[in-house]
């Protein structure tokens, strides 16, 4: 069975993604929420001063934040309760927290709208390019954790848990692609608690296609060592994993040379073919 990141974990994204709002724009108001069954329930809020927002839920096309989730597009409105263009089916919330200002960005992930953030106000604000870039930058962030789980989710689906010698020739050069590029997508992300699971996958990603006659090698490579090798298992030229990796080509080839030395061969090919023997590749 796949394993799956829970939706309590997406909403810990979420709930830092909202508290940073009022430090980086400086709006003193800040909530959002992901999308679900195609509502957008709000969940996590900062700032705020009343509980008039607690268990609002947003249908798209409808106030500020549905309009912004159909459309694709970050909305405004400076004057929230006279503002046109949008319907005010969510005023009891809204103004009962007395926000007169409200900035709406969508937290787009390949293309579709899977959340929304809002920034609010008391009194009628500009929202000024610097304020808009520090939204925009949250509600970026918050997408591309959004996409990694998704990303990750979607190759894990592809792979039931069959003894290591009922997984085929072509299933296991995919598995292998996943393991290398799991590893890139931990190489460029922060988040302790994202790289903590995704190593827990990289292990079972290896012992599904480990070989359970080979001999048990004492060898020890570094993270990154390991990065660059399971990139060219895959046949990525150093140019390539470099690229992958955010790294520089020289930086690879001494990595790839400290991780032979280690391994006692003298080949990149050698050098993964024991890896794959001693259990640090799939």
């Amino acid at each position: 069975m796949a394993l799956r990141f829970s939706s309590e974990t997406e909403q810990e994204l979420l709930a830092r993604a909202v508290d940073s709002l009022p430090r980086v724009t400086k709006f003193p108001v800040a909530f959002g929420g992901l999308t679900t069954d195609g509502l957008l329930p709000v969940t996590a809020t900062a700032g705020t001063r009343t509980r008039s927002l607690a268990g609002l839920v947003v249908q798209p096309e409808r106030g500020l934040g549905g309009r912004s989730l159909v459309e694709k597009r970050a909305r405004l409105a400076i004057d929230y309760r006279t503002a046109r263009g949008i319907t005010h089916d969510y005023d009891r919330a809204v103004l009962g927290e007395g926000i007169s200002t409200l900035f709406a960005v969508p937290v787009m992930v390949d293309g579709q709208a899977q959340g929304v953030l809002y920034c609010g106000s008391w009194a009628e604000s500009a929202v000024g390019d610097v304020v808009a870039r520090a939204a925009f930058s949250v509600a970026e962030s918050l997408a591309t954790e959004l996409r990694v789980r998704s990303e990750i989710e979607r190759r894990l689906s592809s792979f039931a848990a069959p003894a290591p010698t009922d997984i085929g020739s072509a299933a296991r050069e995919e598995l292998r692609e996943s393991y290398a590029e799991i590893r890139s997508i931990a190489a460029a992300i922060s988040d302790e608690s994202v790289k903590r699971r995704l190593q827990t996958i990289e292990r079972r990603l290896a012992a599904l296609s480990g070989d359970r006659s080979a001999a048990t090698l004492d060898i020890r490579l570094s993270p990154r060592e390991v990065d660059v090798l399971a990139s060219v298992a895959v046949g990525a030229t150093n140019a390539e994993v470099a690229a992958s990796l955010g790294l520089r080509e020289g930086t690879v080839k001494s990595y790839l040379q400290s991780a032979m030395s280690k391994l006692d061969v003298s080949t990149r090919h050698a050098a993964v073919t024991k890896a794959r023997r001693a259990g640090i590749l799939p």
